[in-house]
């Protein structure tokens, strides 16, 4: 994709991308490859993870985190 523009997290001139959720204009720094995303919205949606990915084990938890099944 081609943009121009500020970084609309950094300000920086070097901007690449744009964010396939929020449209903002992102650097390379502030974009995640495989979420599509900007890091911001890949903070708020989880980093891009799947169903793939293995469920936390309760040990490795820290004390006080309680898991529920449903």
């Amino acid at each position: 994709m081609s943009v121009s523009g500020l970084c609309n997290i950094c300000e920086n001139a070097d901007v690449e991308h744009g964010c396939d959720r929020c449209g903002k204009l992102v650097c390379d720094r502030h974009w995640d490859e495989t979420t599509g995303l900007c890091t911001e919205c890949s903070a708020e949606t989880g980093g891009g993870r799947g169903e793939s990915e293995e469920p936390t084990n309760p040990d490795d938890m820290p004390d006080g985190v309680d898991t529920y099944e449903f």
